[in-house]
């Protein structure tokens, strides 16, 4: 799933499109029904105003260090996950209904807003936090490098970024966790290009179903026979010596119990067993 921006629920750019529908009408000569839109829904203890004092933190902060942007950015996306979402759904709604019955919605947001695009990424980097559906991995690293680059002024490393999503999605609950590993296997797919068809066919399964464990034992179970049935049936190309040494291995391949876990030691064997495979075929 791939968050989308969506300007009638960004409290952000709604503050900052109402603040300039209030300049325009108060130099047009005319009453400025934003003005009292403004101070009903930003200010006291409006649902929106917590929501609005995020966007407005990032706003302010510009030019910071990298470290001190993404404690910043870290801290603000965490702090949206504890929001009522159906109290800020409802006040949104009703917000942009107040907004229609004084203006023209299509002329309102089409306002040019300078900071339109560190907001629009904040905007998707909170609602990734609050879904429930696993979200696109290179939209969440696209939307951080916006708001990121918003904070400290400078360009960002891709892989960087990368690497922090997936340290800071892998301490929440499951949806997210699994989120992480999908950002892994983009990593992965980039640095090991070169592993051959079925050890990347195996890696992919092994971070695909790590909430899925039964379909994970079952999968590996399969490439075990796999591997055992294509040794043995490579063993009379290496000579007495060797064929007692690989036999002893291949005695060793044997299926997982439901009892038993599959861990990083199982993929690091069957990798290497993959790779006696390839080489018995070479002989």
């Amino acid at each position: 799933m791939k968050i989308k921006h969506n300007k009638f629920r960004n409290t952000g750019l709604i503050y900052e499109l109402l603040v300039k529908q209030t300049t325009a009408d108060i130099l047009s000569m005319k009453d400025s029904p934003a003005i009292s839109i403004l101070k009903k829904y930003y200010t006291g203890k409006s649902p929106l105003v917590k929501e609005f004092k995020l966007y407005e933190f990032i706003l302010k902060n510009k030019g910071i260090n990298q470290a001190k942007a993404e404690t910043i950015l870290s801290t603000v996306t965490e702090l949206s996950r504890k929001f009522d979402q159906n109290l800020l759904k409802k006040s949104k709604y009703n917000l942009i209904k107040e907004i229609k019955e004084h203006y023209d919605l299509e002329d309102f947001f089409s306002i040019k807003v300078r900071d339109y695009k560190p907001l629009a990424g904040l905007y998707c980097l909170m609602e990734a936090q609050n879904s429930a559906s696993l979200i696109d991995p290179q939209a969440l690293v696209d939307n951080k490098m916006t708001v990121l680059e918003h904070l400290t002024s400078s360009a960002q490393d891709p892989d960087k970024v990368k690497d922090t999503l997936v340290e800071e999605f892998s301490k929440y609950d499951k949806d997210l966790r699994l989120l992480t590993y999908k950002i892994l296997l983009e990593k992965f797919n980039e640095k090991y290009s070169t592993l051959h068809p079925e050890q990347k066919n195996l890696l992919r399964e092994f971070i695909n179903s790590v909430d899925s464990t039964t379909k994970l034992r079952s999968t590996v179970n399969e490439e075990m026979e796999k591997i055992r049935t294509r040794i043995l049936s490579s063993l009379n190309k290496v000579d007495q010596i060797y064929q007692i040494k690989i036999n002893e291995i291949v005695k060793g391949i044997v299926p997982i119990s439901n009892k038993q876990k599959v861990d990083d030691e199982t993929l690091t064997n069957l990798m290497h067993y993959y790779e006696l495979v390839y080489e018995l075929e070479k002989l």
